[in-house]
């Protein structure tokens, strides 16, 4: 049994072959190589490290889950049929990390981090799955339409703690904040 890339970009075996946490987890780490994405960012298959680390479970129905569990509790589970879109899944979250720690690394001051973070997670999903790239900025400009980049938002924070020392009042803090540094218009 060999996972096939289709031209689509989608998944799928070969003679309906039964997906087992073997070949997922392959199919993994052949992504991950082509990122450089670090080991320990993958995710497990069939049981919980819990601390917020993903893991893989297959169900006895063939479906694919991807489960998120912290300090006992679980917080996400997403479940599929489909394993390009499992495997879109482990690699946006693993790439949103690896694009975090490069942006806290080439942070340029006084840009809305999320502008470089965005571009670098793009072009990681891009480097996987040019269909990925697409759907990760259709997500991003979502993002976008709700809360738009705000360039001046670190130093408005600081001035904002700063004039809390002084002790005004939250009101006038964010007045005289929002008058220094305004927001970006859209």
């Amino acid at each position: 049994m060999k996972l096939i890339n289709c031209v689509t970009g989608f998944f799928r075996t070969r003679n309906n072959d039964k997906l087992t946490y073997k070949k997922i987890k392959k199919q993994v780490e052949k992504f991950a190589d082509l990122i450089s994405a670090p080991l320990n960012s993958l995710p497990t298959y069939g049981y919980s490290r819990d601390m917020a680390h993903p893991h893989i479970e297959i169900d006895r129905l063939g479906r694919l889950h991807y489960v998120v569990i912290e300090r006992g509790h679980e917080n996400k589970r997403l479940t599929t049929k489909d394993l390009d879109e499992l495997l879109y899944w482990i690699f946006d979250s693993i790439t949103f990390s690896m694009a975090s720690g490069y942006e806290l690394k080439n942070r340029i001051e006084n840009q809305d981090s999320r502008r470089l973070l965005f571009t670098k997670q793009e072009e990681l999903l891009g480097i996987i799955n040019p269909l990925w790239k697409n759907k990760n900025q259709i997500k991003n400009q979502r993002i976008l339409e709700k809360y738009s980049f705000d360039d001046l938002a670190l130093l408005r924070a600081t001035y904002c703690r700063q004039l809390r020392k002084q002790g005004l009042n939250e009101s006038e803090i964010n007045k005289l904040a929002y008058e220094k540094y305004p927001e970006n218009k859209k």
